[in-house]
This record gives structure tokens, sequence and C-alpha cells, in this order.
């Protein structure tokens, strides 16, 4: 998989895409990320990537034509090509890094590992030209509720969300699969050695040697901690039979007896239903 970023500021891609995971799976030829600096696609001997907005009114706005110049060079001839249903640029999945985006979760980066070749624009100064918007991007995503320099660190956290679950990226295929939101629950407590350190210990039944015992406490673990503190995600959660029988020893244990949390979450899916690895709709075709 491809990741192109188109940025004001590539310096703030150096060193975080090359280290740990990311790092490794690029030297694996897994997947390929490059930096785009918009300046360079400027027409003006100043680079100028910005100006001011029309109507007036504080900051700046990026303008247009260095941004679709720059997308003239990932996929030429790309106005002429004969639309689908699929992307605005064939061949490419355009996402705008933007506070006005709707929030990237686990079902939107499992989505976007099925994309060949993402591009990822990092906002910046007051917002985008509006015809950026209009004519490039294929979706606004966020990364939360608060306000950041520019879009460079949300198109980080994006390429590593995604990256993870490309297949061989992790190296044990298991990983993502157990990972938090992955079935929409908060992940179990971790433990390693000792087993008693300064008087904290290891749960008795991580050290029985029972695998369904430990199976069973791990997913109530998961539950409770998903109660406790995102509830709001058992509205999703695909829950078995037996997940619900947790869910009410929980409720029981707490005192909450016949709380409506329960009722709450979502339908229980019949026992061993595993929803597969479901990729985006990809582009059209290919540059």
């Amino acid at each position: 998989m491809r990741f192109d970023v188109l940025t004001l500021f590539p310096e703030m891609f150096r060193g975080p895409l090359d280290a740990s995971i990311l790092g490794r799976a690029r030297q694996a030829g897994l997947i390929d990320i490059v930096i785009h600096d918009i300046r360079d696609y400027a027409e003006d001997r100043h680079r100028t990537a910005d100006d001011y907005p029309y109507g007036g009114g504080a900051g700046m706005v990026l303008k247009p034509g260095p941004v679709f110049r720059l997308v003239d060079s990932l996929c030429p001839g790309w106005e002429k090509a004969p639309r689908g249903t699929g992307s605005k640029i064939p061949g490419l999945w355009l996402v705008y890094l933007t506070p006005q985006g709707r929030p990237l979760d686990q079902a939107t980066a499992r989505r976007l590992a099925g994309v060949d070749r993402l591009v990822l624009l990092a906002g910046h100064y007051e917002g985008t030209d509006e015809r950026i918007r209009e004519a490039l991007v294929d979706e606004e995503l966020s990364i939360g509720d608060y306000v950041l320099t520019g879009g460079e660190i949300p198109a980080m956290v994006v390429i590593d969300a995604v990256a993870r679950l490309i297949p061989g990226v992790l190296g044990q295929e298991v990983s993502p699969l157990e990972e938090s939101f992955t079935e929409g629950l908060l992940e179990y407590p971790h433990y390693t050695r000792p087993a008693d350190f300064r008087g904290l210990r290891v749960p008795e039944v991580l050290l029985s040697g029972n695998h369904e015992r430990v199976r069973r406490w791990r997913r109530k673990e998961s539950i409770r901690r998903t109660l406790e503190r995102r509830p709001e995600l058992l509205l999703q959660a695909r829950l078995t039979r037996e997940d619900h029988q947790l869910l009410r020893e929980l409720l029981e244990e707490s005192g909450a007896g016949s709380v409506s949390a329960e009722a709450q979450a979502g339908p229980a899916a019949p026992d061993g239903d595993e929803e597969g690895r479901k990729a985006g709709s990809g582009p059209d075709q290919a540059c």
C-alpha cells in the first residue's frame, strides 16, 4: 500500500515514520510513504502556497493552484479520466485532515486499509480554498475535538492506524484482531513477570495454566473495562450470548442488577460469528 502525504511542513515527518513497526514495514516493502512539499508546486519564486481570504477576515487560506498541480503530478490527466462511483481522482483516495472532518475510528481505518493508494492532505492556516474540497477531496477526517497546529500529526495518526492493519505489518496476524476497538470493545488488562511486584500480584487465573479460564477472564475484563470507560461502545459491539452472560455477571457484581446497561448493548451475535476484515471500496482505476 502507498501513502502520499501533501504538506507544507515535510520536515515534521522525518523520524516518526522510520521507527518501530512503520519503519520495519517500509524496509520490508509492505508500505510506501511518500512526502510531498506543497510549496514545490507554487509558481512564484517565494514558493507561496497561501493567500488572504476573499471577503476579509483573519488568517490565511491554502491556495488551490499548488495543491491541484501536485495532484496533477500524482495522476496526470485525471480530470479527463472516466468517472465511476468511487474516488474523484482515479486510482487515489484523497483524505483531508481537518477539525471539521468525521472522527477517525477503527472501522474507518479498516476500510482505508483496503485502498491501494491513500493520499493525505494536511490542513493548515485558516483552512483550504473550498475548490480543493469540491474537486479533489473524497473524505474529511478529524482525530478529535481539539485544535492542533496543522494536519501533519493527524496524518501520522491515520498512517499508523491504517498501516498496522495491512497483512504482515505487525508480524503476528493475531495481534490486530485482539487489540482495542477491533471488536468494538476495549482490550483486557495485561501482565508480565514478576508475578508479585511490591505486593501487587498478577490475578491468579492467569497463573492457573487453564486456557479456558484465562480466555473467559480476558473476555469478561474486556467487557468490564468497556462498561466502565467507554459504555457507548457497547451499543455497536458484536456481543455473543456468552458476552451477554458476562455482562449480566458484571452488573450483578456491581449491584446494578437490572440496570439497563445490558439492554443498551448491541444485539447478541451467533456464537463463533466473526466479522471479517472489510476493505474499503477502492478507486475506479490506478493512475
